[in-house]
């Protein structure tokens, strides 16, 4: 609940609880907030039974979290039926950057000599090689160049 204070924090909320309520009064404001804390718990625990008695068996195994769409849609990643745990793990982004990177150079990586050399991966080399003209080929001339 309280994930986010630090140890000044805490430290200063003491304070300025000694200062507000005095040290004669603070154990019985202390007493009195955790009481009324576990009524607010008691009362949600009731408040969640009922929904689930009024929902019926077949939604037995209903969690109120499931709820929080961070939670939802991270139980459905982690559902192995998808196989999206493979997919997830068989992506090396940095490797796919570097690929690219030395696609758009020019040059060959290490992985891409590998997948231009044999032909049977089935991906596009596109990798710029200039083009060697024959002996006889004069370049192309541009009147407008000139």
């Amino acid at each position: 609940m309280f994930n986010d204070i630090g140890p000044l924090e805490l430290v200063t909320l003491i304070v300025l609880a000694v200062l507000v309520f005095g040290p004669d009064k603070l154990p019985k404001v202390i007493q009195d907030v955790t009481r009324t804390i576990r009524k607010i718990r008691e009362f949600s625990e009731s408040a969640k039974n009922d929904i689930r008695e009024e929902l019926g068996p077949e939604f037995k195994d209903f969690e109120f979290e499931d709820l929080n769409p961070k939670t939802f849609i991270r139980k459905q990643l982690d559902n192995e039926d998808l196989g999206l745990k493979e997919i997830r793990n068989g992506f090396d982004l940095k490797k796919e950057m570097a690929e690219v990177t030395d696609a758009v150079h020019g040059r060959e990586s290490d992985a891409s000599a590998a997948s231009s050399s044999s032909s049977s991966s089935g991906r596009i080399d596109m990798t710029k090689k200039p083009e060697t003209p024959a002996r006889d080929d004069r370049p192309p001339f541009d009147a407008d160049a000139t």
